[in-house]
């Protein structure tokens, strides 16, 4: 890549970048969201020309037309925002790259073949609609993974895998490289690139301010190139769990509906106010389930097994679970979280319009504005402003609008899931930090995330979630990461009993 620019309304997004990747070297960018390391990936497959720039693609001048021109030249890409049909299966979403026409029950075949071999478990047959977005990962990857590219970019690829799962692909991307295969490595987990990558290019503001072998460098050294200062550290308030349990689950238990959903099986746990509780497990296990069940998503048959702040909540909608103080940010940034094509403003009109947005059943523009220009400035959202659409940001700032939209109305009760998921070292200090401040000032706070390391950072205690079940919760100092790795499998003490599932009549 030489001299590549590229801008958007208000935003430079790449000003004169210049790259080059040899043949099976694996090659990461760093940088802060919004620096525009996706936006040079896109020029690279075909996604979105180049203002002005020069691409080289094996020693040719060239740029691709689109995505399937850069499939031919052999270049693939796992986007960080997924590119799934959801009401397609995994088999049919992977048959879509596929020219010509695709013998099915062959490419159910290969597809189980190559999610085994490179431990990335996926079934053909499943829904995408129905998939959490750890299998939604491992779908994509498999699918890139399937097209046998010359050039593999991969966009925080292990943001929602497990410990193990990054352990196989990254043996399965050392495999590759061997094999003369080069691979564009974006990721926030500076440990990550430290072990894997050979070369790192780092980005700020658009431009590329350094360039570093990693193995010489330490994480926090990379961090310091990214932000250009010191990264701060969380600090911890001095502050202790009350005796109300704001969120209690008293014998939570239902059936899925989806045809490959997991059933909860007398999920109990209570979440006290000032504290944060978070729960641990491999993606697919319940969480999903879970989230619905308590953000009032989907409705229970019963009242009880749901309760906030001591009112039974479970057949009640999601509008009046968050009248009576509930704060909820889903895992799917884009489509839950937030819509695309509305601006920030409107965005934030959906959940936070009962903080005086809306008199006699009109909207006061200028209060709508101002809450969206508070969550910009205070969670430092790199953004054109309140009129900015959602799409528009890159997903780390994405997610801390979305945050920063739930923890400004002070809930009583904050339900948080991958809180950090494709957010930077300097950002995920920022949302954990505004976790840690609300439990403080005596919210109840439940963090739903595959990250240990984030986990045994903010939570007092931790549980595991596994086939549907929900472990004891054990006071994080009083655990590791190597025993909840252990309970992620189920092997908690007295898991070996499972509870009864009762009738949901």
């Amino acid at each position: 890549m030489h001299g590549i620019r590229k801008v958007y309304p208000g935003v430079i997004a790449n000003d004169g970048i210049d790259l080059a990747v040899m043949p099976g070297e694996i090659h990461a960018v760093l940088g802060e969201n919004g620096a525009g390391k996706s936006t040079l990936m896109k020029v690279i497959c075909g996604v979105t020309p180049p203002a002005e720039g020069e691409m080289r693609w094996e020693g040719q001048s060239l740029l691709p037309r689109d995505p399937a021109h850069a499939r031919a030249l052999g270049i693939g890409m796992v986007f960080q925002h997924f590119s799934l049909f959801e009401t397609l299966t995994v088999a049919e979403n992977i048959a879509l790259t596929h020219a010509g026409s695709v013998d099915r029950g062959a490419l159910a075949r290969e597809i189980s073949a190559v999610s085994t071999r490179y431990g990335l478990a996926v079934d053909p047959r499943q829904l995408v609609h129905a998939l959490s977005v750890g299998e939604r990962q491992r779908v994509e990857i498999v699918r890139c993974l399937m097209q046998r590219p010359r050039l593999l970019i991969l966009d925080e690829p292990t943001s929602v895998l497990t410990p193990q799962a990054v352990r196989k692909l990254f043996d399965t991307l050392r495999a590759l490289s061997a094999e003369g295969c080069s691979i564009l490595y974006i990721s926030h987990k500076l440990d990550e690139i430290k072990a894997l990558c050979d070369v790192a290019t780092v980005l700020r503001a658009g431009r590329v301010t350094a360039t570093c072998i990693p193995s010489r460098e330490t994480p926090h050294s990379m961090a310091r190139m990214m932000i250009g200062a010191e990264l701060p550290v969380p600090r911890h308030r001095a502050h202790s769990a009350g005796a109300e349990a704001r969120l209690r689950l008293a014998g939570l238990s239902r059936a899925s509906g989806e045809p490959h959903g997991v059933d909860l099986r007398n999920i109990r746990l209570d979440v006290h106010s000032g504290e944060i509780v978070g729960i641990a497990g491999i993606s697919g296990n319940g969480q999903k389930e879970l989230l619905w069940a308590i953000s009032g998503e989907e409705r229970l048959a019963e009242r009880h097994p749901v309760q906030i702040l001591g009112i039974e909540a479970g057949r009640m909608r999601a509008g009046r679970r968050r009248r009576l103080g509930l704060g909820f940010v889903p895992e799917e940034r884009l489509g839950r979280g937030a819509l695309g094509r509305m601006t920030l403003a409107e965005n934030a009109l959906l959940t936070a319009h009962r903080r005086g947005m809306v008199r006699w059943g009109m909207i006061d523009s200028a209060a709508l504005a101002g809450f969206a220009r508070e969550c910009i400035d205070r969670f430092n959202v790199v953004a054109g402003g309140p009129q900015a659409r959602a799409d528009s940001l890159s997903g780390g700032n994405l997610q801390k609008f979305i945050v920063a939209r739930e923890v400004l109305q002070q809930p009583k009760v904050l339900v948080v899931a991958q809180p950090t998921w494709g957010v930077d070292v300097g950002a995920s200090i920022v949302v954990r930090q505004a976790l840690l401040d609300l439990a403080a000032a005596g919210a109840a706070v439940l963090v739903i995330s595959e990250e240990l390391e984030e986990l045994f950072e903010i939570c007092d205690r931790i549980a595991v979630i596994a086939n549907g079940k929900l472990s004891p919760a054990k006071r994080t100092g009083e655990t590791s990461v190597e025993e909840i790795g252990l309970w992620m499998g189920g092997a908690w003490p007295g898991a070996e009993q499972p509870p009864e599932f009762p009738d949901a009549a």
